[in-house]
Formats: structure tokens, sequence, C-alpha cells
């Protein structure tokens, strides 16, 4: 689907399974230590933690702001033991690198995962010198998307003009309060994966795309020629 972002100068974008395919297993090694936490942490059977896991994430955006919530957890301990995952599977991609840099304006990653994490994919990746920010969860005041004071704290961090910039997602949810404040939005992923990350897809979706970089690269290209 093409979106008109002539007027773009700020390209943000999610982490996980956004700009890396959910095929490479990230998710998945982060998911089993959650659900290893969560057993330690509320001391049910796993088959219930994971239920009560799931009804964390779907109210409160993540794990984390869920176990917070209700339980006293060590959030630092919580971020390290999740995300100290090995990265093995997670590929290099130069022509993603390549068509993210020619974009014009800045770039920026909008992550609920934790510093730690973020630094060391965008790094496998090879994005690090792409990015000009990476604002995380330990930034939001380990307040979540899609709080909407977490995306007013990000524009601000960054000086970042809503309506000039362009959020991509792989959580429809996630999608809702960036388009509440004038962001272009675009959905990555097939329907099969917006329903088990927190569908529906609402009219605050104005593009989908089941690959992130087929759908760069006319934009960067454009803006070559």
């Amino acid at each position: 689907m093409t979106l008109d972002l002539s007027h773009i100068d700020a390209w943000v974008f999610d982490l996980d399974d956004t700009l890396y395919p959910p095929e490479q297993g990230v998710l998945g090694l982060i998911q089993k230590r959650i659900n290893a936490f969560m057993v330690a942490a509320v001391g049910l059977p796993e088959d219930e933690a994971k239920v009560l896991q799931r009804q964390f994430l779907n109210e409160h955006g993540t794990t984390l702001a869920g176990l917070m919530a209700n339980y006293a957890v060590d959030a630092d301990k919580f971020l390290h033991e999740v995300h100290d995952v090995p990265l093995d599977s997670l590929e290099p991609n130069p022509r993603l690198v390549e068509i993210i840099a020619a974009l014009p304006g800045r770039k920026y990653v909008l992550t609920n995962g934790a510093r730690y994490h973020a630094a060391r994919v965008l790094e496998k990746i090879g994005l690090t010198p792409v990015m000009d920010g990476v604002f995380a969860i330990e930034d939001m005041d380990l307040t979540p998307k899609p709080a909407p004071a977490t995306f007013r704290r990000f524009i601000e961090r960054f000086d970042i003009d809503p309506k000039r910039a362009v959020f991509f997602e792989d959580t429809p949810r996630n999608l809702q309060p960036a388009k509440g404040m004038g962001m272009s939005t675009v959905l990555i992923g097939t329907p099969e994966q917006f329903a088990m990350h927190g569908g529906p897809v609402g009219d605050w979706v104005d593009a989908t795309a089941t690959d992130l970089l087929d759908f760069l690269t006319p934009y960067a290209l454009k803006d070559a020629a």
C-alpha cells in the first residue's frame, strides 16, 4: 500500500518483530524467559502463569507493568533476565540499513524493550549508526506503549512534530495513540500476527505491509532520485 510520506522528517520504528522478521525467533526466546520469571514471581503453575502473563500484557501493555501493579518485583532484575537472550538467530541486514539511512530526516526506535536489549539488537542488525535516538522502557518510566503519556514524552524528548512523523509497529493498538497525535501509521506483519499482538486493526492504521524493507524501499529511492 502506497502512503504519501513526502512531508515526513521523523521516521519512528518499533524494535522487535518490526526491524527484523518474527521468523528469526528473538521474541520467542524472550517469551520463554518471561514465562520462567512469571512462575517464580507469582508462584503459580506454568500454564496458569502463562494465562496471567497474557492478561497482564493485554491490560497493562507489558508483563512488567502488570507485575509491578500486582506484585513486589525488581524491575531491573526483570528487564535484565528476560532480555539477556542469545541473538545468534538474528541476521545482519545491510540492505535495510542502506534503505533506512537513505530516508530523508531523523530516525528513532520506540520500544517497550530494555535499553540493553535495543542496543544489542540494533548492533546485530547493523542499524546502530543509522539511528538518531532510542526511547526504551526505562525512558518511559516503565509505562509502556500504548500509554499516550509515553508518546508525549517521546516526542518532547526528541523535539518531534507528530504531524511530520511516521510510526512503524507490529502491534495494532500501539499505533492508535500515535495516530491520535497526528502521526502517520504503518502496521508491519500479517493478519495472523496482528491478531496475536492485540488486534483488531482500526482506522488509526494508515497502511499495512508484510515486510518493512519492501515498504520503505520506494521512499528511499524516491529521495535518492
